[in-house]
């Protein structure tokens, strides 16, 4: 059975959060979720290897606040990466400059909720192949922070579900760049700011995935790049129909 790093934690909760947060896509979003939430039985017989952790040794000439270029065929993404999430900052940096992303595709495309990619088993896959089990041989330390949400750009590292990773330890290499969408009451375990409901509210994000997958970054230019790659049309198992490939640079 092919496994799969999956965005969202095990139990119906989750799936009633969705529901709620979709207002008047409730049907839709229940569908989704109930499928998601189906999926993650499948995520039990991820390689032993992919539980080890890494900490990554940080990097003095790129702190916090160091830039990537993520290059499409629909253009460009600049993302900023935090300071306050170094484990997941300097692990980025580090497979960013050694070439590990560049011919990687976004493998999981949900419209209305996130991009994925960072598999490595994706490289020149072929077509009909089940994608999103492979990364580095190695999981990151969760580093939650409740200043930084899900809100459409956010760049959040996936990871298996709390039933085989209770200490919600991040993948080594994939990631997702959140879409979402707007809702009037956003809903999760964390207490939001007026601020941060106003974001939700505008912009939109996918709220139910807070103080459960740690965002260690952010899109600051080429939002729209996101809503065109979320809106190809795709094959069961949410992999685009046409390959969608990255390459990504460190700019400064």
């Amino acid at each position: 059975m092919t496994t799969r790093l999956l965005l969202l934690s095990t139990g119906c909760a989750l799936a009633i959060l969705m529901t709620s947060a979709a207002g008047c896509n409730n049907e839709k979003a229940e569908k989704k979720a109930s499928e998601i939430n189906s999926e993650i039985t499948n995520e039990t017989n991820q390689p032993e290897m992919e539980m080890k952790t890494h900490t990554p040794t940080p990097d003095a000439t790129h702190p916090g606040g160091t830039k990537v270029k993520i290059k499409t065929k629909f253009g460009d993404m600049v993302a900023v990466l935090y300071d306050e999430t170094p484990k997941h900052r300097d692990n980025f940096l580090k497979l960013a400059r050694e070439g590990f992303f560049d011919g990687l595709l976004f493998h999981r495309c949900i419209k209305g909720f996130m991009v994925q990619g960072g598999d490595p088993e994706s490289r020149n896959a072929a077509a009909g192949k089940m994608l999103g089990s492979g990364g580095p041989g190695y999981t990151v330390d969760a580093e939650f922070n409740s200043k930084f949400i899900h809100k459409k750009g956010a760049l959040s590292a996936a990871r298996q579900g709390d039933q085989v990773n209770p200490e919600k330890k991040s993948s080594g290499s994939q990631f997702y760049i959140v879409q979402g969408q707007p809702t009037a009451n956003p809903q999760s375990t964390v207490a939001y700011t007026p601020e941060q409901k106003q974001i939700y509210t505008t912009s939109g994000g996918t709220p139910f995935l807070d103080g459960a997958y740690t965002v260690f970054g952010e899109v600051i230019e080429g939002l729209d790049v996101i809503d065109k790659i979320a809106s190809q049309p795709t094959k069961p198992g949410d992999r685009p129909m046409e390959d969608i490939v990255m390459d990504i640079d460190v700019i400064n």
